[in-house]
């Protein structure tokens, strides 16, 4: 019989597989005939197809940057095959977030990165993430209002997205303002998720106020010198997964008439959100659904919007999985180390500002 956390694993599995065995067997038809998609498909000039081509090309190398921020040295080729592998495991299996962040922890500690400055990596890229999902809907929604347009559900993941934001903002400043801040708030912190963590039968968390305080003694000073370039980096890695939906729905049918551009940033903000739903892998059924109907209640025809939003799932998912596995396999046989020279400088502040205009070039 299986235990508790088993039963959950196994019913979110069943959840998952139904969410989108329903989405594209049910939701998505009911919306457009797959005919109709099919016929959209088939009419995709070669020049889109080139420009298709082009941006998923450009979504991929974006995901570089903001690694070679917070691990000063890194050079791009090893930031790509970590990220590629790491961001693979994310989209195969549910909660997949965890996953990705083991996988990226487990091959910089095999290139020899030290924990702390590993712990401190993921964190920053992580949080900064976030943050841009939750200020997508904010901006989307202002963008929305100067226009003239508005949507009720925008409007309420903007409010929530403020708030959190603001939150979580709040919360990091403290945490980096001292060590007695930090501490604090790291102990009622795991007090919360300790808690929250009984309710499902699980143990309680392994950090507290010490591992807040080791964050913020690694985190100040990189922060303090490169906020502006991680903040940059990850605005453009995540708004060039935007750039492929744009070019997908214009590619396929959905003209600026029917749906603009403000309007579809505003479907894809809502989207990013929803896709951050641990149900299914890489929110697959969830995004395509949420997507779909946003831009369709935008004014998008439907066959049209069903293709654009089938290509430009395809092209932000498989490209990252199957680059994912061949990454892993270079790894596996000891390929893209950054070598010692790299791993020295990314763990000591002088050598951190001494790579440091290497890592902020737009050419990574």
């Amino acid at each position: 019989m299986l235990g508790g956390p088993s039963r959950r694993r196994v019913l979110i599995a069943v959840l998952g597989a139904v969410v989108v065995a329903v989405t594209f067997a049910y939701f998505l038809p009911q919306i457009a005939d797959y005919r109709d998609v099919w016929g959209v498909l088939k009419g995709l000039s070669w020049r889109w197809a080139l420009a298709l081509a082009a941006v998923t090309a450009l979504n991929l190398v974006t995901f570089a940057p903001p690694w070679q921020v917070v691990l000063p040295g890194l050079p791009f080729r090893s930031a790509l095959i970590l990220t590629q592998v790491s961001t693979a495991l994310a989209m195969v299996v549910p909660a997949g977030a965890a996953v990705g962040i083991a996988g990226a922890y487990g091959i910089l500690r095999r290139w020899g990165y030290h924990a702390r400055d590993i712990g401190r990596a993921v964190t920053l890229v992580s949080l900064w993430n976030q943050f841009a999902n939750l200020s997508y809907p904010i901006i989307a929604l202002v963008l929305l209002a100067a226009s003239g347009a508005d949507s009720p559900v925008l409007a309420t993941a903007g409010f929530v997205g403020a708030l959190v934001l603001g939150v979580a903002v709040a919360a990091l400043g403290a945490v980096l303002h001292s060590d007695r801040t930090a501490t604090w708030i790291g102990d009622r912190t795991a007090r919360i998720v300790d808690w929250v963590r009984a309710r499902f039968g699980r143990q309680p968390v392994l950090w507290g106020g010490a591992s807040f305080g080791r964050f913020r003694d690694d985190a100040v000073d990189l922060l303090r010198r490169r906020w502006h370039v991680l903040t940059l980096a990850t605005y453009a890695g995540t708004l060039a997964v935007f750039l492929v939906l744009l070019v997908s729905l214009r590619a396929l049918d959905v003209p600026p008439s029917e749906v603009s551009v403000v309007e579809a940033f505003a479907a894809w903000s809502l989207a990013r959100l929803l896709g951050t739903i641990p149900i299914t892998p890489g929110g697959i059924g969830v995004v395509e659904l949420g997507l779909t109907g946003a831009l369709v209640g935008f004014g998008g025809n439907n066959a049209g919007v069903v293709a654009a939003v089938l290509v430009y799932r395809f092209l932000t998912m498989v490209p990252t999985i199957v680059l994912g596995l061949i990454a892993a396999a270079i790894v596996r046989g000891g390929g893209t180390s950054p070598g010692t020279r790299s791993r020295s400088a990314a763990s000591s502040p002088a050598g951190a500002s001494a790579v440091s205009r290497s890592a902020d070039s737009p050419e990574g």
